[in-house]
């Protein structure tokens, strides 16, 4: 039997459902060993709240918690790694209390294997861009072999000094069947939320599911969606540093509603509340929320800075992607998505089709083919 060592910051709803079907597998050894200490409720402090999640995080698989941001908790850490005898080391992030020392630690004795989703789709100056590089050369020597979640991901893996026999493709994924299943009856569920907001079963519902924060431009959606057609509705569904101010500008608004922070045995009806996922971020390594939305059959609108673009909605004919350069762009395209989802031809199961490969069982399979060459 193989043992794989998995070190990663917390419990994290993206995944659990992962470790839990490693850990089913007869031929492999799981544990994961956490570099912070785990709390059943936590203060996200980009939500500007305390969170409970109410999904399983640490159920069925073995795992471990450190507190890694002082010398003696890194110590521990790499005591108990080394205790369980690895036969390979998979390390989520490296820019974290005690990664970047275990990747260092372990490799040339165990197979150091790693998980990141960074792009180079931010633009840098010349002289930050080269210091990056040569900073992140550094860095991957202590890599033998990286997950790359998509193509962008893949080129700043290979800009980082990596080669391509040393990447493997492991799609970003989210619990599909979760999010797909019980369609009819969170169907239902969604119509009578949309009914206690007063919006219309017909209603064009444009969503933003997120953390209120600048980078991801909740207020600019805001001031784009207030040009519309005035029969189509905008919810959002989160909090963070800017809800104040979105509120003080926007709440008059009948047509924009604020839902706050909705937990995931819920998210999946949010969904279906809306008919559009709008990600109008500045800046998004890859965007779960887009998985999300298309295994609930919601189309998405994002920008050319979010990470899966290229992968999961430049290839789906009912989503879009709109460039950052002019937002002034963005009523247009809400309109447009807008018209082409009333379409007779528009089918939600085209989308759900499309998710379907980005799974948890594609990675499983690639960590259980390279564990045991």
């Amino acid at each position: 039997m193989k043992r794989l060592a998995i070190l990663s910051t917390h419990p994290i709803q993206y995944n659990a459902p992962l470790f839990r079907m490693l850990a089913q597998e007869e031929s492999i050894d799981l544990k994961v060993f956490y570099s912070k200490k785990t709390e059943q409720v936590r203060f996200d402090k980009d939500f500007g709240q305390e969170v409970t999640w109410d999904v399983p995080l640490t159920e069925g698989y073995a795992h471990e918690s450190f507190d890694a941001k002082e010398k003696t908790g890194r110590n521990q850490l790499m005591a108990a790694i080394e205790s369980f005898n690895p036969s390979a080391l998979l390390v989520y992030g490296w820019n974290f209390d005690g990664h970047l020392a275990a990747m260092r630690h372990f490799h040339g004795s165990v197979p150091v294997w790693f998980r990141g989703d960074s792009t180079l789709l931010d633009p840098l100056p010349f002289w930050k861009r080269t210091l990056r590089k040569l900073s992140l050369n550094w860095v991957y020597r202590f890599v033998d072999r990286a997950f790359y979640v998509g193509q962008a991901n893949k080129r700043y893996f290979l800009w980082c000094g990596l080669k391509e026999d040393q990447l493997t493709y492991a799609p970003h994924a989210v619990d599909n069947e979760f999010f797909m299943k019980d369609d009819e009856k969170r169907r239902q569920e969604a119509l009578e939320i949309r009914e206690d907001l007063g919006i219309d079963p017909d209603a064009i519902v444009f969503l933003f599911v997120g953390k209120l924060e600048p980078i991801k431009q909740p207020i600019e959606l805001a001031e784009s969606f207030a040009s519309l057609d005035a029969t189509a509705h905008l919810i959002y569904v989160g909090s963070g540093v800017l809800e104040i101010e979105l509120k003080e500008r926007f709440d008059s608004n009948p047509n924009i509603h604020f839902v706050g922070f909705q937990n995931q045995s819920i998210i999946p009806i949010w969904y279906r509340v809306g008919n559009v996922l709008c990600l109008p971020s500045k800046s998004e390594t890859w965007g779960l929320a887009v998985n999300e939305a298309l295994a609930c059959g919601c189309v998405a609108l994002v920008t050319d800075k979010v990470g899966c673009t290229e992968d999961l909605v430049a290839p789906q004919k009912w989503c879009s992607v709109v460039g950052t350069r002019d937002y002034s762009n963005w009523p247009a395209a809400m309109q447009l998505i807008a018209e082409r989802i009333q379409s007779p031809s528009f089918d939600r199961g085209d989308l759900m089709q499309h998710i379907t490969p980005f799974n948890f069982a594609a990675f499983a399979s690639a960590i259980k083919k390279h564990i045991h060459e």
